[in-house]
């Protein structure tokens, strides 16, 4: 309900302030703190460095500033754009590294959760890396939707917007693709029903 609200804002104020050419300090405001934490999330769940997420999460901040009067509500809500933006930028960044990666779940954990004693740190750790082979096994693509889904908190409406399929095919994919993650962790006996 409430990020209903700070996107009709968000809207309203894209719109006035497209017209201007030019986004307002208030606007950003809004945009910045709705938005930096998921995009930040999101980030650190594709490229699995945190000090390189922040730059650029803030890159991704500074392309919205500067790219603010190319927005058409007309064409995608507010978010779909935005996180258009973040994957490009970490699509950039991978050019640029030239490496395949694995996704980051530490950087994740340690923002919510208290510092383990060191005999969790240890299973975590052993569970991370069975995980982070599992999902190697999974295609670009599957990885993506999995980090937009659980990395960045994206529906699957929004995902299928920014992938240009439909909604029924993001569910799908998902499902499939944590089948697929439960069954090889299953087998190597990290995950017990």
């Amino acid at each position: 309900m409430e990020i209903t609200q700070m996107n009709i804002g968000i809207k309203s104020a894209s719109i006035s302030d497209i017209q201007d050419n030019t986004i307002s300090t208030e606007a950003f405001t809004i945009i910045y703190e709705s938005y930096y934490k998921r995009v930040f999330k999101y980030i650190c769940y594709r490229i699995h460095n945190h000090h390189a997420a922040e730059d650029i999460c803030s890159h991704v901040f500074e392309v919205v500033v500067s790219k603010y009067n190319s927005f058409s509500p007309e064409k995608s809500n507010f978010e779909v754009w935005l996180f258009a933006i973040a994957r490009n930028a970490v699509t950039d960044y991978f050019r640029v590294q030239k490496r395949r990666v694995s996704f980051s779940l530490d950087s994740i954990v340690n923002m919510v959760l208290q510092r383990p004693s060191p005999e969790d740190v240890v299973i975590q750790d052993d569970h991370h890396q069975a995980l982070f082979a599992s999902l190697a096994m999974l295609s670009d693509k599957e990885r993506h939707i999995i980090a937009m889904k659980y990395g960045a908190g994206l529906k699957n409406s929004e995902i299928a917007d920014l992938l240009g399929v439909s909604d029924s095919n993001i569910g799908v994919v998902l499902y499939r693709s944590l089948k697929k993650l439960h069954k090889v962790l299953e087998t190597e006996g990290v995950y017990d029903e």
